[in-house]
């Protein structure tokens, strides 16, 4: 059964949202406003969450605060906003922030339904099912396999290495979800993101009156993650005042909030993450070197995408197949010749970059083919590069004043189609049009010479 979060601070209308959301099947729980909300999903774990309903304004934490919290503990549960005071700005502004959805009160029980349903289709899921599928970790990562299985049985404190990009989060929830921790919670959270006079805080949690602003205690992450696991992402980034505490946490399997004298056990495997050399930053004054050896008993090297080519084409399906169902899109697969260009492009931003160009073509391509002209700009580099030494804009072509602009268009293209040895996919994508409209111009005329009488190569002036 999927699992809403509603948050509002509206009794009656709290109220109504839940009963027609439980009318339609769905399990609701409940949060009058905003920090509630974010202890309702620390206690119950995140993933076991698959969308939020939230109004807009509300005391203590508005929705849009809200947003970014949810941003800061790296949570991507899809969030439908509502309110009665809602303008284009404030849809503008949530959508930005995350939302997927905007709804304005009073709305009828359809419109409801349906943003749910579409809030729901894109809900993430991480189990190793989920990742197979995705290609996440496909074959030639076999090694790396057995080690998240043989290390998630442990309780051996984790870190992930790899560039940005890799999926280093998309291993320590697999590290999760395989070991017993399961059924607690997991809770990211990104150092790089959040101040430094606020990590501290989210951390570790404060008491009332601890500095200027707390009205009320807070439970920090750790505590909110107790029996589960913690992903401290970009780990890298974490100030050495606050390397000293997480070292504690590690060392005495304890906490203590800000502005409390009392110490707090806490059961939590900790999953350091980071794209940064940590030795480097050890000799340069700016990570803990016992620390570090805390953090290094289990460390699992995540290599680039373009260290294991063989693996692009399935990743690209995978994320094909599930853009398809997210977007709702009759997209069938991709032409060979964009499998070209995907196949040679280096992904410098990983799998991360390889996603979202798959997902901005799944979105964008009126075919039922993703074709070239679908995929991202920056992929024709790839496939052009050492293809032919003759430059491709560096010649041109000259043709008798009063030639037929059919005999024009025909000439271009075969020039073209010539500097780029046939690539049809490259040569559309110069003249600025599609693959098809070439194809179609080619069939016009089968005689292979199309050069009308008088034209010829001229050097390029």
């Amino acid at each position: 059964m999927k699992r809403i979060l509603v948050v509002d601070d509206d009794p009656q209308g709290l109220e109504s949202s839940r009963r027609i959301l439980e009318w339609a099947g769905y399990e609701v729980i409940t949060a009058s406003d905003g920090e509630s909300a974010l202890e309702r999903i620390r206690s119950k774990g995140a993933e076991t969450i698959h969308a939020i309903l939230t109004d807009l304004r509300m005391p203590r934490m508005t929705g849009i605060d809200f947003l970014k919290s949810l941003s800061v503990i790296s949570c991507r549960i899809p969030v439908v906003l509502m309110t009665a005071f809602g303008g284009v700005e404030d849809a503008v502004w949530a959508m930005k922030l995350g939302a997927v959805d905007f709804l304005l009160k009073p709305f009828k029980k359809k419109q409801l339904l349906d943003a749910m349903a579409a809030a729901l289709a894109r809900a993430p899921h991480f189990s190793e099912a989920t990742m197979s599928s995705a290609g996440e970790i496909a074959s030639s990562m076999n090694a790396l396999r057995h080690q998240i299985e043989k290390v998630a049985q442990t309780q051996a404190t984790v870190l992930v290495m790899g560039e940005s990009g890799v999926g280093k989060e998309r291993i320590a929830r697999q590290l999760h979800e395989l070991s017993a921790r399961r059924s607690h919670p997991f809770i990211a959270l990104n150092c790089a993101a959040i101040p430094e006079n606020l990590l501290e805080s989210e951390l570790f949690g404060f008491e009332k009156g601890a500095f200027s602003g707390a009205d009320h205690a807070k439970m920090g992450l750790f505590e909110a993650a107790n029996g589960g696991s913690i992903l401290l992402d970009e780990i890298g980034d974490m100030p050495l005042v606050l390397q000293s505490k997480l070292l504690r946490v590690l060392q005495e399997s304890e906490i203590r909030r800000l502005g409390s004298t009392r110490s707090v056990r806490v059961d939590v495997r900790v999953i350091g993450a980071t794209h940064q050399n940590l030795r480097e930053l050890v000799a340069c004054g700016r990570f803990r070197e016992d620390l570090l050896y805390r953090l290094e008993v289990i460390v699992l090297n995540v290599p680039p995408l373009r260290e294991r080519p063989e693996e692009i084409r399935p990743l690209a399906q995978g994320f094909l197949e599930q853009s398809r169902e997210r977007h709702g899109k009759r997209v069938l697969g991709f032409s060979e010749e964009a499998l070209q260009f995907i196949q040679a492009h280096p992904w410098p931003g990983n799998v991360r970059e390889l996603s979202n160009a798959v997902e901005r073509a799944v979105v964008l391509t009126t075919h039922e083919w993703i074709q070239p002209e679908d995929l991202p700009a920056t992929l024709s580099g790839a496939l052009s590069a050492g293809r032919s030494s003759r430059p491709v804009m560096g010649e041109s072509i000259s043709v008798p004043i009063g030639t037929a602009l059919k005999d024009v268009e025909d000439l271009l293209i075969r020039r073209t189609l010539e500097a780029t040895d046939g690539d049809k996919a490259m040569t559309a994508r110069l003249l600025g049009i599609t693959s098809r409209t070439i194809y179609r111009k080619l069939d016009r005329r089968e005689d292979a010479s199309v050069l009308p009488d008088g034209a010829q190569d001229a050097p390029h002036a």
